[in-house]
């Protein structure tokens, strides 16, 4: 009688924060002093404990349906400092995970930064390090981008390197603009190809808020990122958000139009394995009706934290996205 598969879940996921500060001023960020009780956004101890509390009611839920215990991994964009981390990871919600998290203050102009939380029992850091990003070299007067994390680790139990970006906005515009993201395109692909070239068989997760959508020169050239499989060699990556922007859908909307800049991509490594072996499974956007605005000119939208200058107890003006990676155990 033929054995019957069971599978195990890793889950990953990625969740720009939108302007996670705290309430204090930090006199060495001009970045934050919008979000100070005296800032235009009147931000207060009370409203950042909320906002922390409306981001942990999503992590609670993101990916539970083939994993109750949640994302092993989440990146993050747009946080302040440790000190938001740690308010989030104690939120009554995601307590029990246990949830820590690699984070290294950057050079960014507006002082927000990303981060990678992991869940001990499914992920051990073996190194992590910034990739400073410089976009000096276009010109751009004045500005600093964030850097790009990068941490080494071991995810139940295979070796990955996993990559968290925020890169530069369409401030100027998209064309104008397009040039300072292909540089910070370029930094985690530098890194890539090189171990790419050690070690073929390297396990990459490549995530963040790309400014750009998955057919983006930034994204479709430098990267080479393909959103077909069979296209995707063993140190190629794959980018399963490629397939959603073609039906429309996306994780965040401007001008009435959607864009998917929050993107989660793979190295072929993990397309092809056997069943014994961690692969993938499938991605999704994590856009459920709790997190959308449900009346008016934004309706279906991200239900973000301000309308203008005022607190509308949102979540982010982002959706999640999450992919999924399977195991088969045998069972007789």
């Amino acid at each position: 009688m033929a054995e019957k598969k069971n599978y195990h879940v890793t889950t990953v996921a990625f969740y720009n924060f939108e302007n996670f500060f705290d309430a204090d001023d930090d006199p060495k960020n001009w970045g934050d002093d919008e979000f100070t009780p005296n800032g235009p956004y009147h931000y207060t101890e009370e409203i950042f404990q909320q906002k922390a509390h409306n981001i942990a009611t999503v992590l609670q839920q993101l990916g539970t349906e083939l994993n109750p215990e949640g994302p092993a991994l989440i990146g993050t964009a747009e946080i302040e400092n440790d000190h938001v981390l740690d308010v989030l990871v104690s939120q009554p919600e995601i307590k029990a995970r246990n949830y820590k998290y690699v984070h290294f203050e950057s050079p960014d102009s507006r002082g927000i930064d990303v981060a990678l939380l992991y869940n001990p029992k499914y992920f051990t850091v073996l190194n992590a390090e910034a990739l400073y990003t410089d976009i000096s070299t276009t010109g751009e007067k004045g500005g600093k981008t964030r850097d790009v994390l990068h941490v080494a680790g071991v995810l139940a139990g295979d070796t990955v390197h996993v990559f968290v970006n925020h890169w530069p906005s369409r401030r100027g515009g998209e064309a104008a603009s397009a040039p300072l993201r292909a540089i910070a395109a370029n930094v985690s692909k530098k890194l890539i190809d090189s171990m790419m070239a050690a070690n073929p068989a390297t396990r990459v997760i490549l995530m963040g808020d790309l400014n750009d959508d998955p057919i983006s020169p930034s994204v479709a050239k430098v990267l080479g990122a393909k959103g077909d499989k069979d296209k995707v060699d063993q140190t190629g990556l794959f980018n399963p958000f490629v397939n959603f922007y073609k039906q429309g859908i996306g994780t965040l909307a401007y001008n009435n139009a959607w864009n998917l800049f929050d993107q989660i991509m793979i190295s072929g490594e993990w397309l092809k394995q056997p069943d014994e072996h961690w692969r993938y499974y499938k991605a999704e956007v994590f856009n459920r009706e709790f997190l959308k605005n449900k009346f008016g000119q934004y309706k279906g939208s991200p239900h973000r934290s301000f309308d203008g200058n005022n607190w509308i107890n949102g979540y982010s003006d982002h959706f999640p996205t999450i992919i999924y990676f399977i195991r088969a155990t045998q069972n007789p």
